[in-house]
């Protein structure tokens, strides 16, 4: 066995035994004197846990292990040992006695050799301990440190060790993130909300956050609102104001910048929509009114058969009558411009009324006696132009010879004179002509003869 001694050996040999210290052969012989330590001694940090060789030792040193490694040299001396541990008061000597000549007897080198000093670090929380782990997956397995494809660990599992080494863990924490508006969940190794905020690169310089940025985040994980400082523009009654927000929505930057809605005002986009960095909001003044319409409604027309009018005769037997609807609509002028009108309600006030006519099927006589080889041509140009609606100024003279409405009538007319047709209208001025001659028409009359 070298007598180079490796770094960490002082420090693993139990408490109080120099490293160049030999046991006493005889168990009963107390040392007169402590051995003396170098002036540049140092105490060794104790470690956190046991040096896994040291199992191997105390079962060495107690006979249990007669392989290779201690041989019939090694039960011997635990044979004495296990003697002197029966005497009174010599049983705290023996033990650290005991391992300290197992260990220079060489059978444990290899396992001494494999002994690693590592600083492992689980979530924040350090401690140095003592393994036979190859690398970094072997270490944490058998340190029952369990890790998911949210954690971190460095250096990467599989890493080979070295003593000295330094292995972390930090176990991923899941945060409900809204950012911005935006929902979504993301994880963190971070421990406190502005560590989150960092790792994740949030801008945290003038945001708004829910919670304080100094809370710390359990392994449960948390939900956090964040909204970070934007610019908006704000275009109100012909002026532009330009600020810097963390608002919530349109309607809250609006107030943020001074512009207050009233009545029917509004925002160009929904003032319960998330303002955007860089966005322009338009105020739009709204003035609303009302307006009330009356519109007529069409009445239908009904005509009826009657034989006893002439083919080509219609006469009104009663009147229609247009009904009313009152319509109701919404005028709305915004930042001054009047909008078209928007229609609110419509009803009915007066429903029309039918117009009911009647229409002659009875065949038109072809003749008159009396009155037939007259002019008759000539007495309705004189009279009317020769136009069978023609009605005089008065209103009281109508059709192609200037009926009365009276005269008419006496003739077996309906309506008026100048509703019928021409021919019609001509066989009553022949019925007229033979029971009064040409005095109807006291000027025209003489055209009959011409």
């Amino acid at each position: 066995m070298s007598n180079a001694q490796s770094p960490y050996e002082a420090e693993t040999l139990p408490y109080g035994v120099h490293p160049d210290h030999q046991p006493d052969p005889h168990p009963d012989h107390q040392p007169d004197h402590q051995p003396d330590h170098h002036p540049d001694d140092r105490p060794a940090r104790p470690d956190t846990y046991r040096p896994a060789y040291e199992d191997r030792l105390a079962q060495e040193a107690a006979g249990e292990l007669e392989d290779g490694s201690g041989g019939r040299s090694g039960s011997r001396r635990a044979v004495r040992r296990r003697r002197a541990a029966d005497r009174p008061g010599s049983l705290r000597r023996l033990v650290p006695q005991a391992l300290v000549v197992a260990f220079l007897a060489g059978g444990t080198s290899a396992f001494v050799a494999k002994d690693k000093a590592i600083e492992l670090t689980v979530d924040g929380r350090p401690r140095t301990l003592h393994t036979f782990a190859d690398d970094v997956t072997e270490l944490l397995a058998d340190e029952g440190v369990a890790f998911g494809a949210h954690d971190v660990v460095a250096p990467a599992p599989g890493t080979p060790l070295s003593s000295g080494d330094e292995v972390a863990v930090h176990y991923g924490r899941p945060v409900a993130l809204t950012l911005d508006g935006q929902r979504r969940k993301v994880w963190t190794t971070a421990h406190t909300v502005d560590g989150a905020l960092q790792q994740l690169g949030v801008r945290a310089e003038g945001a708004y956050v829910s919670t304080s940025r100094s809370q710390r985040i359990g392994r449960a994980g948390l939900e956090l609102d964040v909204r970070t400082e934007r610019t908006v523009t704000i275009l109100a009654d012909g002026r532009a104001r330009t600020i810097r927000t963390n608002a919530a929505t349109v309607g809250e930057a609006v107030g943020q910048a001074g512009v207050t809605l009233r009545g029917e005002d509004t925002t160009s986009v929904a003032r319960s929509s998330f303002p955007r960095d860089g966005q322009t909001v338009t105020v739009l003044r709204v003035t609303e009114s009302g307006e009330v319409r009356e519109v007529p409604i069409p009445f239908r027309v009904r005509r009826t058969e009657d034989p006893s009018l002439f083919r080509g005769t219609e006469v009104v037997e009663r009147a229609g009558r247009p009904g009313v609807r009152r319509v109701t609509y919404a005028l709305r002028t915004v930042n001054g411009v009047r909008q078209r009108p928007r229609l609110v309600r419509t009803e009915v006030v007066r429903e029309p009324r039918e117009q009911v006519v009647k229409v002659g099927t009875k065949a038109m006589p072809t003749s008159v006696a009396g009155a037939e080889g007259l002019n008759w041509g000539g007495l309705a140009a004189c009279e009317s132009g020769g136009r069978p609606n023609a009605v005089d100024p008065s209103g009281t003279y109508g059709g192609l010879y200037q009926f009365d409405t009276g005269t008419w009538r006496s003739l077996g007319g309906s309506g008026r004179p100048q509703d019928a047709p021409a021919a019609e209208q001509t066989m009553r001025a022949k019925k007229l002509y033979v029971q009064r001659g040409a005095s109807p028409w006291p000027h025209c009359g003489a055209r009959l003869r011409g």
